[in-house]
């Protein structure tokens, strides 16, 4: 696919007006052609005059109507077959393996939210029947089904350019729900945003849908992004990346005459819990796969496990000695952008001066441009209680804190002093491991979103049973995920029907139930 430079408002390429866009081979440091012009305020209430017009036939399509579209746009994207590979890696960094990887997320979670709208439960339908003879008082006929909320506006993240991007989980959640979207790609990758726009608005043309039901735009700095968060027709938005970004939308969604969700996923350091009878068990086994997560993609992952804990002790310091030894001979990795590289050593070099924290381990380092050599630190349970927030901070890139705490008491002391967090992890046996452990999952459940086991938290899996959300900061609100099928309500809101004549109900609401959903009737 030739890559033309253009935004795609509705069915139209259009070339910006603004600052220029040029991706970056953060491998070479090449700027990668075409450039992409920003949008400008005028661009940005095209594309939301057009979502508005949208979305009044689109959240009525019909079930089939709109899982049919998201399987469209799934075969789209492959059919791009190996440009897009290409053209991803290119600007990311990236090697081709993770993005044909992504691109299987991709796909694979478009055609997860296509059964979901088939089958049809997220409608939530419920039918409460009149019950005129009732004593005292008679009852209404009372029907609930769930409506999208209106047109949704998504942040394409700079460390997924497939799967938390252009086509990415808030594009398919959304468009799932019967929103429209219009997404502002991230600066990092816009030609594989162009490549990925193209195809959803393939799709939009051949399953016969309003042009506004998605859009492409690009801007530098905040002001498309504030402009299109800040536009009346816009009335939720999904973003992916750093807390001042989560952070300054928030605020502007909440100073609109019409405050509207903003569903931010924004900050976590995903704790290690290393309970004393693992480390009994096998310390050095955890310290090595403790590092492999820590290293993947260069620990540019929002669950990066950035913190392990545990009770000083000879077994501790086994993990400690074993992980010291896999940092040390681990290679430099690309990260995705110069920025973030520069953010990286920037946070390190905060955490390295702290005369409280101790360098365990650094890895091999490199000549080659904007490369992250991992590290490994170490400080008191004492020292982090009294500067949480200080030492607490996320790092995004291969950087862990190891606490070591004088008792399993601090362990518990610890997590009551974290911020909110995507996950936390339990290394344990459980034989042995019994009251922490069930002291610790209590506490976790108030702090994180996801709480596992002998396991490692990079990898999130697209299931109905995810949740990737967590307490602030992790995002923005807790009783949400952005990856699963529940990803769905972020975009919902409930409306009753009482007393509405069979004729004039919505499809899932009408006695012959013509969708065939599963019902809540007279519970």
């Amino acid at each position: 696919m030739k890559l033309t430079g253009s935004m795609l408002i509705g069915a139209n390429d259009i070339v910006g007006m603004t600052k220029e866009i040029k991706a970056i081979n953060p491998a070479t440091g090449e700027f990668l052609e075409p450039a992409y012009l920003g949008g400008t305020k005028a661009q940005v209430e095209q594309a939301c005059e057009l979502a508005r017009t949208a979305f009044h036939s689109y959240r009525e399509t019909s079930l089939e109507q709109r899982a049919s579209f998201l399987e469209q746009i799934a075969e789209q994207i492959m059919a791009l077959g190996d440009d897009l590979i290409t053209r991803a890696s290119l600007e990311s960094g990236l090697p081709k393996g993770r993005i044909e990887g992504e691109r299987g997320r991709t796909v694979g979670q478009l055609r997860l939210f296509a059964s979901v709208v088939r089958a049809g439960r997220w409608i939530d339908a419920r039918i409460d029947h009149a019950q005129p003879d009732r004593k005292p008082m008679p009852r209404s006929d009372i029907r609930l089904r769930y409506i999208p909320l209106g047109p949704v506006a998504v942040f394409g993240a700079s460390n997924f350019p497939l799967a938390f991007s252009v086509a990415g989980g808030d594009t398919a959640s959304a468009l799932a729900a019967g929103a429209p979207v219009i997404v502002k790609g991230h600066s990092a990758h816009p030609g594989t945003s162009e490549m990925v726009g193209r195809a959803v608005r393939a799709a939009v043309v051949e399953c016969g849908l309003h042009e506004g039901v998605f859009s492409l735009i690009f801007g530098t700095g905040r002001d498309v992004g504030q402009a299109l968060v800040s536009h009346p027709s816009i009335k939720a938005v999904g973003f992916t990346g750093s807390r001042a970004g989560g952070l300054a939308l928030m605020k502007t969604a909440a100073a609109r005459p019409e405050p509207i969700p903003v569903y931010a996923e924004m900050s976590s350091i995903n704790p290690v819990f290393l309970m004393p009878g693992a480390l009994k068990a096998d310390a050095e086994k955890i310290a090595q796969g403790f590092v492999a997560s820590l290293l993947m993609g260069a620990g540019q992952f929002c669950t990066n496990p950035g913190l392990a804990i545990g009770v000083d002790s000879p077994e501790l310091d086994a993990f400690i000695k074993a992980a010291e030894a896999a940092v040390v001979v681990s290679p430099t990795a690309t990260m995705l952008t110069p920025g973030i590289h520069k953010a990286y050593e920037t946070g390190l070099n905060q955490l390295v001066l702290n005369p409280d924290i101790t360098v365990l381990a650094r890895g091999k380092d490199s000549d080659a441009p904007n490369q992250c050599q991992s590290a490994l630190l170490c400080t008191s349970a004492e020292a982090f209680l009294k500067d949480s927030h200080g030492l607490g901070v996320e790092v995004f890139g291969s950087s862990s804190l190891i606490i070591k705490c004088t008792t399993a008491q601090q362990m518990l002391a610890i997590t009551e002093a974290l911020e909110g967090q995507l996950t936390a992890t339990l290394q344990m046996a459980p034989d042995q491991d019994e009251d922490l452990v069930l002291s610790l999952i209590a506490a976790l459940e108030l702090k994180v979103g996801r709480i596992l086991a002998n396991g490692y938290p990079t990898g999130v899996e697209v299931c109905d049973a995810m949740v990737h959300g967590g307490p602030f900061p992790a995002t923005s609100d807790s009783r949400s995920t952005s990856v699963g099928t529940a990803a769905i309500y972020r975009f919902l809101r409930p409306v009753s029907y009482q007393d509405i004549p069979d004729v004039f109900l919505p499809a899932a609401l009408q006695n012959a139930n013509p969708f065939a959903i599963p019902r809540l009737e007279n519970a």
